[in-house]
């Protein structure tokens, strides 16, 4: 599959469709779940048998962010072929825009509080007057926004260490040692934090108990809960976090153009090294999150403290991987996908959030095991395939994305196999 148009190199495009496919694996389980249990929540609420541990270690080893992770290195390849293409400040933060209004369309009609539309939007004009720094500059800038997450792990080894200590004071009072004031306060100081750490397990549980409770209701109460979970999201400040994770890989994303890594262009012994290299940092620490998720050992901030550096290595891994791929048949599919890209992102919320989980629906709302959702996600990531690979034979792009070109372009473009793509 080749074209002259670098929007459609095949690299980018089945980067694109493989991410946006992948995407829903994630998805799912806020779709199907309490979106509140994403944060911290057991992730055996969902059933722990054989088939859930073998699907949920999966998704949470390979899947987990690099799907948002791939799609931002490609916003930004998007970013660097615009202004290749003398595109204005002023078109493309117009173009953002729209693409927030649909983001915000997303979330507040269609209730789906895990839009990235609008916070890739923001990401891309917080990173936009970047993207004329030297590749090697962007890269480096996007590794330290990465690595700045590690800089709560201090926090989490000295807390680590006070309950290290707490418990060998707890020890000599069991064996009747008299302890120090010194001893005492850090014992206080130990109680205390437990139990703050206490009331906000109890306060998450309460808010996943709410959250089924309403979607498990009637059409208000479904939209009124996912309506809720959205305002949450802002109040708690994460709207802030992806925002900043977002910027950080598309400025890297920008470089990976520059460097003709995204086209395709580099040799596959690149790209086998940029697998390699990808899942050997990725990998481990992926593993070792994972496992604190089933099993808490009081090191889960460390955990989490190398998650971005870990996204991001998984993230390459797969890129080198789909780059080692493309050019065999069975990557077309993915292709078309990748060319209805935002489409298929919007279709996956119509079936899921408006015809297999609310009550009005099939009403599998909270009672599909690990296994069931996955296989769920599957069934519906290949009908939407086969959807693509028809659209994409008869129109030149998705209904979607002639509906954002339109509006940016400020009259009705045309849609039909031979329009531009």
């Amino acid at each position: 599959m080749t074209s002259t148009d670098p929007a459609r190199l095949p690299l980018l495009d089945v980067a694109r469709g493989a991410a946006i496919l992948a995407i829903l694996f994630m998805n799912i389980a806020d779709m199907g779940g309490s979106v509140h249990g994403f944060v911290g929540g057991d992730p055996r609420r969902f059933g722990w048998s054989g088939a859930d541990r073998a699907v949920w270690w999966t998704r949470e080893v390979l899947v987990s962010g690099a799907a948002r992770g791939m799609l931002e290195l490609l916003f930004g390849a998007g970013m660097a072929i615009l202004f290749d293409r003398a595109t204005s400040v002023g078109a493309y933060v117009r173009r953002n825009l729209v693409l927030f209004g649909f983001g915000v369309a997303h979330v507040l009609v269609l209730l789906w509080p895990g839009d990235i539309l609008h916070t890739y939007a923001l990401a891309a004009l917080v990173a936009m007057p970047f993207r004329n720094l030297p590749p090697r500059l962007l890269v480096t800038l996007g590794l330290v926004l990465a690595a700045l997450q590690l800089a709560g792990t201090g926090g989490a080894v000295a807390a680590n260490a006070a309950r290290a200590e707490a418990q060998r004071i707890e020890a000599d009072l069991a064996r009747g040692r008299a302890i120090s004031p010194a001893e005492r306060r850090t014992l206080a100081t130990e109680r205390r934090r437990d139990a703050a750490a206490e009331r906000a397990r109890a306060e998450l549980d309460a808010r996943i108990a709410a959250e089924d409770r309403a979607r498990s209701g009637d059409a208000r109460s479904w939209a009124a809960a996912l309506w809720s979970v959205s305002a949450w999201f802002l109040r708690s400040g994460w709207e802030l976090v992806f925002v900043w994770e977002a910027a950080g890989t598309m400025l890297i994303g920008v470089a990976l153009y520059r460097w003709g890594v995204l086209q395709g262009a580099r040799s596959s012994a690149f790209y086998a090294r940029l697998m390699g290299a990808g899942y050997a940092v990725g990998l481990p620490l992926r593993l070792w999150a994972a496992a604190d998720r089933v099993e808490p050992t009081g090191a889960l901030s460390l955990a989490a403290g190398f998650g971005e550096v870990a996204r991001i290595a998984i993230t390459l891994g797969h890129l080198g991987l789909l780059a080692l791929l493309v050019a065999r048949p069975a990557m077309r599919p993915l292709a078309a996908a990748g060319r209805v890209a935002l489409s298929l992102y919007i279709l996956q919320t119509l079936v899921c959030l408006w015809a297999i989980y609310p009550p009005w629906g099939l009403a599998l709302y909270d009672r599909q095991s690990w296994a069931e959702l996955m296989g769920t996600a599957a069934l519906v990531d290949a009908g939407l395939l086969a959807l693509a690979v028809w659209w994409t034979r008869r129109f030149a792009i998705g209904p979607v994305e002639w509906a954002w070109r339109s509006i940016v372009a400020g009259r009705v473009l045309p849609i039909g196999a031979g329009a531009p793509r």
